[in-house]
């Protein structure tokens, strides 16, 4: 009996963390036909000010929970800006939050409550 007891919460237990919320979803858009070679994450760099000649390759957006920090949302930016061949990140913008919770306005009983916000990034290749 006791075996049936283990062997059922581990089974729960396993079945919630499969079926758990996606820290991060991450989505690309090219806007170029020319093609750029993938580069390093590393060497995408993140510019506020953009003062050479570039060319807008595409946007990346990362969904992701509120509670996450931006730091981490931008390495997940960079790691898909550095596949679409970017030489570096700007404009970062984001929106309010999506899903059910940010239509119904739970932020004063429950705090962030699963509130998702995108992260927008314009990515450029330098000419």
């Amino acid at each position: 009996m006791k075996g049936n007891i283990k062997l059922a919460v581990l089974s729960a237990v396993i079945a919630l963390s499969l079926s758990a919320c996606r820290v991060y979803e991450i989505r690309s858009m090219e806007v170029t036909d020319d093609v750029y070679v993938a580069k390093s994450m590393h060497d995408v760099v993140y510019l506020e000010i953009v003062d050479k000649p570039h060319e807008i390759i595409g946007y990346v957006t990362v969904n992701a929970e509120r509670n996450q920090r931006l730091s981490k949302v931008l390495e997940q930016i960079e790691k898909e800006a550095a596949i679409l061949g970017g030489d570096a990140i700007t404009n970062i913008r984001t929106n309010g939050g999506t899903g059910k919770w940010a239509q119904i306005k739970p932020q004063e009983l429950l705090g962030n409550a699963n509130v998702r916000s995108n992260f927008i990034a314009t990515v450029i290749a330098f000419k």
